[in-house]
């Protein structure tokens, strides 16, 4: 591999940081995943797990995306859920959420800037 490319696997990537595989917090800071202008999760979730608290004054904007599964994405101004692989979800900054996986899922999430 070179220092401007990277192979990985997102399952087994995404233990080191909570499941993010892009972003501010990936070390070293020249690893070509380490970005300030973008976060990338992959969120294996199994039925029943969920965020029952709420983020608080995020300012970025989030994209979150179905792969499989039901998932439910409640925001300040709403709730949805999530059933056909592909449905997703875009907020912008200053609207909270939580979440809840309905049946054992996957989504990915987008977020940008990485840094705050």
């Amino acid at each position: 591999m070179g220092s401007n490319w990277y192979r990985g696997n997102a399952n087994d990537d995404g233990d080191a940081n909570r499941g993010w595989l892009l972003g501010h917090f990936i070390e070293p800071a020249d690893d070509v995943r380490s970005s300030k202008d973008v976060e990338v999760k992959w969120g294996v979730h199994p039925a029943g797990d969920k965020r029952a608290e709420w983020t608080k004054d995020d300012q970025r904007t989030t994209l979150l995306l179905l792969v499989q599964g039901t998932f439910r994405i409640d925001l300040t101004e709403g709730s949805t859920i999530m059933q056909r692989q592909g449905d997703y979800v875009v907020w912008g900054p200053g609207i909270d959420h939580s979440w809840e996986a309905l049946t054992d899922a996957v989504v990915v999430t987008v977020r940008w800037p990485s840094a705050t």
